[in-house]
């Protein structure tokens, strides 16, 4: 059976796009949203953290501590299989829409 894909909003999004490409703490994740959307998505800390911890809680990511060369502590992220594949079913999605746009790019 085909597993059926939610559709993600934007901040979920970036930060599984995030997050696929290697492991990073949060202020990392908001950064790198910015720059994979041009500057067109800034994810604040609030909307981050919840999202984070909502993703957390589905599979879709885990949490780490992990210690710097200055001994600072810094939570770390990074998606897993199930949050791979959401990735994955999200991405398809998107191409199909683009695809059905495409049906009428000329007119626009």
């Amino acid at each position: 059976m085909t597993k059926k894909y939610e559709p993600l909003t934007e901040s979920y999004y970036y930060i599984l796009l995030c997050l696929y490409k290697g492991p990073n703490h949060g202020y990392g994740i908001m950064q790198d949203a910015m720059k994979f959307s041009d500057n067109r998505v800034k994810i604040g800390s609030g909307t981050m953290y919840t999202a984070v911890s909502k993703m957390i809680k589905k599979g879709w990511i885990r949490d780490s501590i992990t210690v710097d060369d200055s001994d600072d502590r810094r939570r770390t992220y990074e998606i897993t299989k199930e949050g791979t594949d959401i990735l994955y079913g999200e991405i398809k999605r998107l191409k199909e829409l683009l695809n059905s746009a495409k049906l009428i790019e000329d007119k626009i």
